[in-house]
């Protein structure tokens, strides 16, 4: 059988576009294949009339496609644009172009890409967020979004949402972690060097993202944690590896990391459960004694709780899916 067409994603440029934003979908995406290195997703970039884009820097920006190619696609992620210069008129008309697409594609946006699917009534009633820095504003703008300003990214199904730079990488691997699976995030994030997995639910704002060198650090309280994953591990051990006080280890891990220590080790035991269920036949008992849960019932509870199925339920979808690309 010939192989699957790969999912093809349209990123809009409007004028004032943030370039390095505009960057993360086509190479974060572009990173994205099977095991035997075939593409996932094919990304192209759009304008409202295919014309060069002005950008937020001192350059244009020159793009192969106009609006066609929103209708084209599976997937339209809307790139930001710095608010202060954008084009009113193009804003219009990118929302009414995202309207006309009928609701068929899976529509997201990164940082103030929100303004225009919130332009489009596409957020109306749903959880969205945005820039930190920029909620007040689409609070005023935009009274029918419940904003939530806290957290990195917003999944509500076909609609996606993203706060500032970053967090359009964490957004991009989201995404393919939901249609392919953690092993095929992980390894587009490792060709990209950036961290496989940042909860949605994390935190936009740290106050020490990077510790001076006289801070105390648990960075080597997290390696260890992970390589003995599978070990019952409590606050109190984390804090008596790292040699400080739960409460101290605890500061100094929200610090650095924007979440408490056993929520984190929660997301790494099922990061961990998930590429296991994809890629090996081990029993879901084996599978949580491997990760550090226990038994397969709390392993269940777990997973429904993150993902909303059943560790089995899981293994069937990753696995079909890998056997419809690789055919």
């Amino acid at each position: 059988m010939p192989t699957a067409r790969p999912h093809r994603i349209a990123v809009l440029a409007l004028p004032a576009v943030l370039p390095f934003e505009l960057s993360i979908p086509g190479r974060v995406f572009g990173a994205a294949t099977t095991r035997s290195g075939e593409p996932l997703y094919d990304v192209v970039t759009c304008s409202i009339d295919g014309a060069p884009v002005p950008s937020a820097e001192d350059f244009a920006v020159v793009v192969r496609h106009g609006l066609d190619a929103l209708r084209e696609a599976d997937t339209v992620i809307v790139a930001p644009v710095e608010i202060a210069d954008a084009d009113e008129h193009a804003l219009t008309v990118a929302a009414a172009a995202l309207r006309d697409t009928g609701g068929r594609p899976r529509i997201a946006s990164i940082c103030t890409g929100a303004d225009v699917l919130a332009a489009a009534g596409l957020l109306d009633g749903r959880r969205a967020t945005t820039h930190w820095k920029h909620t007040a504003d689409f609070r005023r703008d935009h009274p029918s979004v419940q904003l939530d300003p806290d957290v990195l990214f917003v999944d509500e199904g076909t609609i996606l949402t993203s706060a500032g730079a970053a967090s359009g990488i964490d957004l991009c691997l989201h995404i393919i972690r939901r249609d392919h699976g953690a092993e095929v995030a992980n390894r587009a994030a490792r060709v990209c060097v950036v961290p496989p997995h940042r909860d949605g639910g994390q935190a936009q704002f740290i106050e020490h993202p990077v510790p001076v060198e006289t801070t105390a650090s648990t960075a080597a309280t997290r390696a260890w944690a992970l390589e003995n994953i599978d070990r019952p591990l409590t606050l109190a051990d984390l804090a008596r590896h790292a040699s400080m006080s739960r409460r101290t280890f605890t500061r100094h891990f929200r610090d650095e990391v924007g979440m408490s220590p056993n929520r984190w080790l929660t997301q790494q035991r099922i990061d961990l459960a998930r590429r296991l269920l994809e890629t090996t036949d081990l029993l879901i008992d084996q599978v949580a004694a491997r990760v550090g849960i226990g038994s397969a019932s709390s392993l269940r509870l777990h997973l429904s709780s993150a993902l909303g199925v059943a560790p089995s339920t899981y293994r069937r979808t990753f696995r079909s899916r890998e056997e419809r690309v690789g055919s």
